[in-house]
This record gives C-alpha cells, structure tokens and sequence, in this order.
C-alpha cells in the first residue's frame, strides 16, 4: 500500500515538474533577496519611492523598445540606469526636493509610456505582462540573465557593505574621513534600477517596488540593529515571496499581487505582536 503524501509536499513537487514554475522560483529568490538587501539602506534614508519612480521608467523604456521592436530588456536597464542617475543629479544640484524630483520622474516616466502605447496600434500582451507581472513570460534567457545580475548585485553589496553602512546613518559624517558618499549614492541607486528592470517581468511595474519596502519596514519592527535587520529583511522578502507564489499556483491567481498581500499580512501580524509584547511589558 503506498504511504500518503503530505500535501503540501505533493502541491510542491507538482510546481516543480512546470519548467516555467521553475524559472519564477529561480528568478524571484534571487530578485527577492536583492531587493531585501537594498531595501534596508532605502528605507533608512526615506528613498523608499525610488524604486516606484524606477519601475515607471522601465516601463517607458519597454513600451519604447516594443514600438520600435528593440530587446526589451538591453533598453530598459541601461535606460533605468541613467534615469537613477539623473535623480542623484537632481536632487543634490538643483532646488528640488527628494520626494519632488521621484514624483517629477514617476509622472513623466508614465506618461511617456502610456503616450507610446497609445500610439502603437494594438497593445503588445509583453507590454501587459510588464505592466501587471506574470510568471508565465519569464524565459530562459530571462532567468539567466537575473541570476548573472543578481550574483553581481550581491557582490557588490557585500564588497561595499561598510560604506553603504556609513553614507546610509549619516552621509555628512561619513565624507570626513574622505569616504566618497555620492559614488556610494550613485552604486546604491545603480542597484536598485537594475533589481527593479528584472523583477518587472514577474510582480509588473505597478508593484515590484513593494519587495523593496515591505520586507525592510517589517524587519525595522522588530530588529534595532543594522545588520540583524538586513538579515531579517532578507528572510521575510524569501518567506514571503515562496508562500506567495504558491498559493498562486495552488489558487489560480496573480502572482504579484499575492506576494504583496503575504507581505502585508506578515508586516501587519508583525506590528500587532510589537504593539502586543509592549503592552505587556507596561502592565
């Protein structure tokens, strides 16, 4: 007689025999561990938007690269890049606001891409894809090229740990000792814009920059160091992101929007135990 199956243990055995399930799982953990990585030094330094106003870049620079029948992805990531840059560049020699020149570049970003499909007869289904996410569109080349960029990502973060680290409490003390805080500024955005392009073909444009905040803002509850909170980061933007994707295999239901509401679950179970243990301790 055979012995049951556990059925979780079927349910994931079952994803695995998909090749496109295994190209998202491959893909999103490296993406999810990127994006915990630098949502941390976001988050500390209120740049949290940055990855919103990104995202909508990316998405210009994909409805310009399909109306011109141009790789998707050689466009949008150099482009995203630039678009990171001329931010920095705003912010520190022009009179303009951190939260202005995001909404300055969002809006833009936006309407340009929205103007291009607009003008493109027919809505690419990529475009779509691009705009809302989905596992299905994620190709081999695709998962490659994420796990080659994500690898280098990480590199780069452990290598530059220590002034990141710096420039992310206080960018004024760090330039004391010499440290060069706008090149550290520059490495961080850089980063991001190239963790958001991968991740906009799994959880879409309107919604890759919540693996950036949600795992950094659930993690600052509960950790008070900087590296017990990256770590704890990295962990919740994991866990949360493989419980997501499997009950979206297992529902039938987008995958994005379901690993944002698992973050937000565990972000809200997290603050009502906060707020629990302190009332505990006042009592």
């Amino acid at each position: 007689m055979e012995a049951r199956r556990d059925p979780l243990m079927s349910l994931i055995l079952e994803m695995l025999q998909y090749p496109f399930m295994v190209r998202a799982l491959a893909a999103g953990i490296m993406i999810s561990i990127c994006a915990s990585l630098l949502g941390t030094s976001l988050v500390l330094k209120r740049y949290s938007m940055i990855g919103d106003s990104l995202s909508h870049v990316g998405f210009a620079a994909l409805a310009v690269s399909y109306a011109f029948y141009l790789d998707p992805l050689v466009v949008s990531i150099p482009v995203t890049m630039g678009a990171a840059f001329l931010l920095l560049e705003l912010k520190e020699s022009m009179r303009i606001k951190g939260d202005a020149a995001t909404a300055l570049l969002c809006s833009s970003a936006l309407a340009v891409g929205v103007l291009v499909i607009s003008l493109t007869r027919g809505m690419n289904t990529d475009v779509c894809n691009y705009m809302f996410g989905s596992i299905l569109a994620m190709s081999s080349a695709d998962v490659w090229l994420t796990l080659a960029a994500g690898s280098l990502i990480i590199l780069l973060y452990i290598l530059f740990y220590h002034p990141l680290f710096a420039v992310t409490f206080d960018e004024y003390f760090a330039t004391a000792p010499g440290l060069r805080s706008h090149f550290y500024h520059l490495v961080l955005a850089l980063m991001t814009a190239v963790t958001i392009v991968l991740g906009m073909r799994m959880m879409g444009a309107l919604l890759i920059s919540s693996l950036i905040v949600f795992p950094a803002i659930t993690a600052m509850q509960i950790c008070h160091r900087y590296l017990t909170t990256i770590e704890a980061s990295t962990l919740v933007g994991l866990g949360c992101f493989l419980v997501g994707i499997t009950l979206s295999y297992a529902l039938s239901i987008p995958t994005g929007p379901c690993i944002v509401l698992m973050n937000l679950i565990v972000l809200f179970a997290v603050i009502c135990l906060r707020k629990w243990r302190e009332r505990g301790r006042c009592a």
